[in-house]
């Protein structure tokens, strides 16, 4: 048996996402359980480099789980000719000139969203690996989490019939800093630093509506600061110069070419009353389903309830009650891991991954005219991004 070892500089492992799902939870698993073995029989290793600004925190890390590479120099990390993979987790405003640097230096690159602050960046890095021919994945984790796998299923088997619309409600309170430390980074609420719930959550939501629906065609947006105030980890105040609620509806069309009214819901400043942080309803002619992170209940057109409009009456209809839960009928591991599997196979493969940097692009780009749709008061069409 062939075995190959992968050298990963993981950039941004000090901050949430970077150190939870992508170190701890995905890497460092793959590493222990003696890596991933291929269809031909290859065994694919990894062996992370922890790259990040403060020293103490990047020694502290590798320390307690036990990686032998550190380093503050990410330039230097690029440079070398042992490492292979460059992934970045750090702030989005740093992201575009990492990913440039990395596939110019012939790295493949696995990045956390959004890839660019505008568009004409994201296109830029998507020409640039065109034209590397490096493999590079952007994190998708939201359709590798078991209920959008299950949703999908559902799709994929005729369920729904005609599908008509998908709702989404995403969000929870995020503390203002000044009682109760807030639990996301201040720089998610400054515009300057690339904070924002549109430049954020349109990025995952593009994708979810096209691994789930198909093509977005439009979208008209509103977005807001609810909380104008914030304090930061030092316990200073400060401006939200970022929007923290983004309210976006999207015109769908599947690939039999039927039309989807797409709505989702964004907010860092609701407070939660669904059973999951993230929840997607579709609904068809023959059926409807519900989907969280995990959980996916459906009901079928046969076993619809004939609710009547009476308010004058208690509601006696166990609404919740008559749906059927959807089975995983497979092992569903961490998304954030299972992509990172899928991701390393393609780059021993040598072939692209299939949700590259065109894929992000496109993120963006919904981003983009979600913030300006918002600015001017109207909808905006969506035109096909040409490489």
């Amino acid at each position: 048996m062939t075995t190959r070892t992968l050298r990963i500089a993981m950039n941004g492992i000090t901050g949430r996402m970077g150190y939870r799902q992508h170190l701890v939870r995905s890497i460092l698993p793959i590493r222990d359980q003696g890596g991933i073995t291929l269809p031909d029989g290859t065994r694919v290793q990894v062996e992370p480099v922890l790259v990040g600004r403060n020293a103490d925190k990047v020694r502290e890390i590798a320390e307690l789980h036990g990686v032998e590479r550190w380093t503050t120099d990410l330039d230097a990390v690029i440079d070398d000719p042992a490492t292979d993979i460059v992934f970045d987790a750090s702030m989005t405003s740093l992201r575009a000139e990492t990913l440039t640097k990395a596939m110019k230096a012939g790295k493949h690159v696995y990045t956390e969203k959004p890839t660019a602050e505008t568009l004409a960046e994201a296109i830029d890095l998507a020409r640039l690996r065109e034209g590397t021919g490096v493999t590079a994945g952007v994190v998708h984790d939201k359709l590798y989490l078991p209920g959008l796998v299950k949703l999908r299923r559902l799709v994929d088997e005729g369920f729904f019939g005609r599908i008509l619309s998908l709702r989404g409600e995403f969000g929870y309170w995020v503390f203002e800093g000044d009682q109760q430390a807030a639990q996301r980074p201040s720089w998610n609420y400054r515009k300057e630093d690339g904070g924002g719930m549109t430049t954020d959550m349109f990025c995952h939501w593009n994708y979810v509506l096209e691994g789930i629906l198909g093509t977005v065609r439009t979208v008209t947006a509103t977005t807001v600061t609810h909380i104008p105030t914030r304090w930061d980890e030092q316990g200073r105040e400060y401006t939200a110069t970022a929007d923290d609620a983004a309210y976006g509806i999207f015109d769908v069309v599947t690939p039999a070419g039927d039309p989807v009214v797409a709505q989702i819901n964004s907010s860092w400043a609701v407070r939660v009353y669904r059973d999951e942080l993230v929840e997607f309803q579709v609904d068809g002619t023959h059926g409807s389903a519900v989907a969280g992170l995990r959980k996916c209940v459906a009901q079928q057109r046969a076993h619809t309830p004939k609710p009547v409009w009476n308010p004058d009456l208690p509601v006696t209809e166990p609404f919740r009650e008559q749906w059927l839960e959807v089975p995983a009928n497979g092992d569903l591991d961490n998304g954030f891991k299972l992509q990172w599997e899928e991701f390393l196979a393609d780059v021993v493969a040598g072939r692209p991954h299939r949700f590259d940097l065109l894929s992000a692009a496109r993120g963006v780009q919904l981003a983009e005219l979600g913030l300006r749709s918002s600015a001017e008061g109207r909808r905006l069409d969506i035109p096909e991004i040409e490489l």
